[in-house]
């Protein structure tokens, strides 16, 4: 398992990226409304990556594989977990929770974040798993200091989401970023501490230290931890159909707190 840390110089083009993103992220969150369909996302982020002269970095991924991703976001409703694949098709409603999840390529490097947020009016129940998940990011961010490692990480947020009552998924996991939109190390939503082995086997207790760069990305179930990719080969929804959220930001490891990249 390979580690990159970043140069101070390096840092600076993944902050930039990341501002193409907020920038992205802010575009796409002024325009949810009932009524309006998924595929107006895609074009709004990729009207902003244009605009800064950014390459979207889902669009194509993985590149030269047989099922390439055929957006620049990914847009998940409900039940929805990851990676849904926008369409014209699909309208969002009164009450739904809608996940953007999108990154770009600026100057060589990427940036990657994710939200989630609620359609119009929504019920409490909704609204509480959006509040909890979010805040996951925001513990998990916390517990991202030199002197803890990746499990310290992944164990903030599974620790958080359930003393509210809910599930982390399993399957799917943060990641670092730099050149590339995944790199090492896996950053986890769960790290079960009484038998290591059911851990995933490329999942390392890496060491945080000055330099690394990793996005974090709680992934929340209402329901159960289980999930299902249904027959487009990339939606990932919760086996159950119980509501989901994700939240995701990029950050930077230092000899002091975390910065977030991820931010305008």
């Amino acid at each position: 398992m390979t580690i990159y840390t970043k140069t101070a110089a390096e840092i600076a083009l993944l902050r930039e990226a990341g501002r193409i993103v907020a920038r992205a992220h802010e575009a796409m969150r002024e325009k949810i409304r009932p009524g309006m369909n998924t595929l107006e996302f895609d074009k709004i982020a990729t009207r902003v990556f244009e605009q800064h002269k950014a390459f979207p970095a889902f669009l194509g991924y993985p590149y030269g594989s047989k099922n390439p991703f055929p957006a620049s976001v990914t847009v998940c409703i409900n039940d929805e977990l990851v990676h849904g694949i926008p369409s014209k098709d699909r309208i969002l409603h009164e009450g739904d929770i809608i996940s953007l999840d999108t990154g770009c390529i600026y100057q060589g490097f990427v940036g990657d974040a994710a939200y989630s947020y609620g359609v119009g009016s929504v019920t409490p129940e909704a609204q509480r798993l959006l509040d909890v998940t979010e805040e996951a990011l925001n513990v998990a961010i916390q517990a991202s200091v030199v002197g803890h490692d990746v499990s310290h990480v992944a164990k903030a947020i599974q620790h958080y989401a359930e003393s509210h009552s809910y599930n982390v998924v399993r399957g799917y996991t943060g990641h670092g970023v730099g050149r590339k939109m995944h790199e090492e190390p896996q950053v986890p939503c769960w790290w079960p501490e009484r038998n290591p082995r059911q851990r995933m086997k490329s999942a390392k207790a890496a060491p945080l230290k000055p330099g690394m760069t990793i996005a974090i990305e709680p992934m929340i179930i209402a329901g159960r931890s289980e999930t299902r990719v249904l027959d487009d080969q990339w939606t990932v929804v919760t086996a159950d159909g119980s509501l989901c959220a994700h939240f995701e930001h990029s950050i930077a490891i230092t000899e002091g707190e975390p910065v977030i990249l991820t931010l305008l």
